[in-house]
């Protein structure tokens, strides 16, 4: 077994090694754990790593494969987001709120992933209870960037972006509230998909902004995002917002790729980019023309009011969500209250940081009496006029591309006194989450010697398209199969 086994070979090549007996579960397991131990303390991708349980699970899947279990992704090492609850094992949100908080139960995603054969080596590093562009508001540090560990991996799934990217696992789950999986993919030269807002069941997904958070999943290629999609997708009764729309395997209708598709290019928003990211953008879009896609100008009239209504409806929701958390059922507890008043006030104060602080001041301001309808109830307004700009569009196109960023991965600290600055980093993301798109961002090529990412978006329930567009394109191009020297 080679040391880049994990970087060679994607979902289906693992599978058919193990299949066939080339490599087992076992070596896999224990070669990804090594990469962890060797690589990931700089990195700082892992919150948690559950090596022990990881080894025993891949020599029961060994046993399972020799008896003739069929399952593809069996053996296969995995890493959950760390917003995704896990029995018996530490589910923190990256908060010090929850940094004791062991899960009685799994979500939906952790369940089906088992249920799949896949092996968890533990749980990933994120943005405090997922609010964050950078993964700096992190409990338990900021992860860097496994291309320049002076740099943001992104947020706030920036623990399961850089651990593909240093190739210590081959694919990760993540969750999206407007723009956390794909952020940090782009940011750290990978593959993020965040489905239409219902495809993947909520059930156990610690709550951000509920009508704006979905689950999806960060890997290396698309191929290996449609096989985690056939693993995850399905109406789940626990979820009243799980949807009932059939799925259909992608994995034969890929090699369709991208002919005759028209795609949307909304100009106005190309504005904010520079020269160096236009140019990678252009070039990106140029190989999806020249495989027989037509690209075709578009308007989005309300999206540059995206950033703002999505600061305003996130923290709103954030504000009820995060209420739970009071020192009373579970969650950190100041020592020593003196009544109630003041275990509210000091377990709060001192369980979450300053950014999850923010916002829940900012959503309990735009919820208050008197300033409901000039605030939350105008930004729900205009959220709909954004869904009727894109339904607009679908009318003439099957896909939106845009950047995924307006740029590379910045420094570490660069933006986090300026709090504006940060939040435009989702510039170009916020708007499907706004409107329950499925979407994709894929590896453009670089800037600056940074990874860079192309993103595509399609109407609601439409993510063959976006798969089959994201493979062509990878089809023909290497962007995302380069990795960084610090994990080599």
């Amino acid at each position: 077994m080679t040391e880049d086994i994990s970087a060679s070979f994607s979902l289906t090549q693992l599978s058919h090694k193990l299949k066939t007996g080339e490599l087992s579960s076992e070596q896999l397991v224990t070669h990804c754990l090594n990469r962890i131990d060797k690589y990931d303390q700089p990195v700082n991708a892992f919150i948690t790593v559950t090596g022990e349980q990881a080894l025993s699970e891949a020599k029961q899947a060994d046993r399972r494969r020799r008896q003739g279990d069929p399952r593809p992704l069996l053996g296969i090492p995995i890493a959950h987001k760390d917003l995704f609850c896990t029995q018996g094992t530490l589910t923190s949100c990256g908060s010090r709120m929850l940094a004791n908080f062991v899960a009685p139960y799994d979500a939906t995603v952790v369940n089906r992933c088992r249920a799949a054969g896949l092996i968890s080596l533990g749980k990933t590093n994120m943005d405090e209870f997922a609010m964050g562009c950078s993964n700096e508001t992190s409990f338990f540090g900021p992860v860097n960037n496994p291309w320049d560990m002076a740099r943001t991996a992104g947020g706030s799934s920036g623990g399961s972006a850089a651990a593909v990217a240093a190739d210590l696992v081959p694919v990760a789950t993540a969750s999206d509230t407007g723009g956390s999986i794909r952020l940090p993919a782009a940011f750290c030269g990978r593959t993020g998909f965040k489905p239409t807002y219902g495809r993947i069941s909520r059930y156990g997904m610690v709550a951000f902004a509920s009508s704006l958070d979905q689950a999806g999943v960060i890997a290396r290629e698309v191929e290996d995002i449609a096989q985690m999609l056939n693993c995850l997708v399905g109406h789940d009764k626990r979820d009243s917002t799980s949807s009932r729309m059939p799925w259909t395997d992608p994995l034969p209708l890929m090699q369709k790729g991208c002919q005759k598709m028209r795609i949307g290019i909304p100009v106005a928003l190309l504005d904010r980019l520079d020269g160096d990211c236009r140019k990678s953008f252009e070039t990106a879009v140029a190989v999806l023309q020249e495989l027989d896609a037509e690209l075709v100008d578009i308007e989005l009239p309300h999206a540059h009011y995206g950033v703002a209504i999505y600061h305003v409806i996130a923290p709103a929701e954030a504000s009820a969500n995060l209420s739970r958390y009071d020192g009373v059922r579970y969650g950190h507890r100041c020592d020593s209250p003196k009544d109630l008043e003041d275990l509210y006030i000091r377990s709060r104060t001192e369980g979450f940081g300053f950014e999850v602080k923010r916002r829940i001041l900012t959503g309990t301001y735009v919820l208050s009496a008197g300033y409901a309808d000039a605030y939350y109830r105008r930004a729900q307004s205009i959220r709909r006029l954004i869904r009727d700009d894109f339904e607009k569009a679908f009318d003439r196109v099957q896909l939106v591309a845009t950047p995924t960023t307006i740029g590379p991965a910045f420094k570490k600290g660069e933006k986090l006194q300026d709090p504006v600055a940060m939040y435009q980093q989702d510039a170009f993301t916020v708007l499907a989450n706004l409107a329950g798109l499925p979407c994709i961002s894929t590896p453009a090529p670089p800037v600056a010697g940074l990874p860079y990412g192309l993103h595509l978006q399609a109407r609601p329930f439409d993510e063959i398209s976006l798969l089959q567009a994201g493979h062509a394109l990878q089809q023909h191009t290497q962007w995302h199969r380069q990795t960084p020297e610090t994990a080599t």
